[in-house]
């Protein structure tokens, strides 16, 4: 994988500690194939431990999708995360940091407890709109470990309406120019191509036809995203904010990756959208570690 700065990761793969990393993410691969091959029995859920309070009828079909995965922030609490993975949790994506100056409270808690039980975890950045670009990622790349067997990083883009400091929506220009600013960043410091997660209003204003060289995850609780989002090609689904999950108290929001296991076992080796590889590949992006 080629970056922007210049820097090859494939010379970091010749020494030991590059060799180390790999041998650790192929582990990591076969042994989640595994767990699910042991669970594939059941094909109308393949999170029968898992529920809804309050279920839409309008996302039953994300039930479906093999690979299944939480979201979580310092709201739902401390976790037992032996239980999280007990029950079939493919992945976590865990809240790190808000804006120039927010940590999440439980952030290196639930980033250690996913590592220590063995729940692929990364970590998630939500933007705040009236802080520079620059400033948002020097405090991201302070306060989340550079993590070489994490997933790839994710910018969670808003609009910041619930806050009172913050409560305006930017020009489409000055939002995309923020954003390109710190998705670069972002894979400098990690080697990986970062996620964007949005929401219905964020996509509709800014990301419509925009950034299709990113894996995009996307929120849609009431209806399939291809009903919402339009002409997004979507690599993770956030269906629900009222799910339960063995080892979670309370609501936790609940997401599906597109695909079969083996394209997830793509995205775990390449750190990319599966469906990219092809396209991406004459940029030097998306290459088996």
């Amino acid at each position: 994988m080629s970056l922007k700065n210049g820097i090859d990761p494939t010379d970091l793969n010749a020494t030991p500690r590059g060799q180390a990393v790999r041998w650790a993410k192929r582990s990591l691969t076969a042994a989640l194939l595994a767990t699910l091959a042991a669970c594939a029995g059941n094909n109308s859920d393949f999170y029968p431990t898992k529920g809804d309070v309050k279920p839409h009828p309008g996302v039953a079909r994300a039930k479906q999708h093999p690979i299944q995965g939480i979201d979580i922030s310092k709201w739902q609490g401390p976790i037992d995360w032996a239980s999280v993975r007990g029950a079939g949790t493919q992945f976590a994506f865990i809240k790190a940091t808000e804006g120039g100056d927010h940590v999440d409270e439980r952030f290196r808690a639930n980033w250690d407890g996913a590592a220590r039980a063995g729940v692929p975890r990364g970590a998630y950045h939500f933007v705040f709109w009236c802080r520079s670009a620059q400033d948002q990622m020097d405090w991201f790349k302070k306060n989340v470990p550079n993590d070489p067997t994490a997933l790839p990083p994710v910018l969670d883009v808003e609009w910041n309406g619930h806050s009172q400091l913050c409560p305006k929506k930017l020009p489409k220009a000055q939002a995309l120019a923020m954003m390109r600013y710190m998705l670069d960043e972002m894979e400098r410091y990690t080697g990986k191509r970062p996620i964007i997660y949005t929401d219905i209003t964020f996509h509709k204003d800014v990301l419509e036809d925009e950034l299709p060289d990113y894996p995009h995850w996307v929120r849609s609780t009431a209806a399939e995203p291809e009903q919402r989002f339009a002409k997004r090609k979507w690599m993770l689904w956030q269906f629900t904010s009222t799910g339960r999950v063995p080892g979670v108290r309370g609501d936790v929001d609940r997401n599906a990756f597109y695909g079969s296991t083996a394209e997830w076992a793509s995205f775990l080796s390449t750190d990319c959208d599966p469906r990219d590889h092809v396209r991406l590949a004459g940029q030097g992006l998306c290459t088996e570690k």
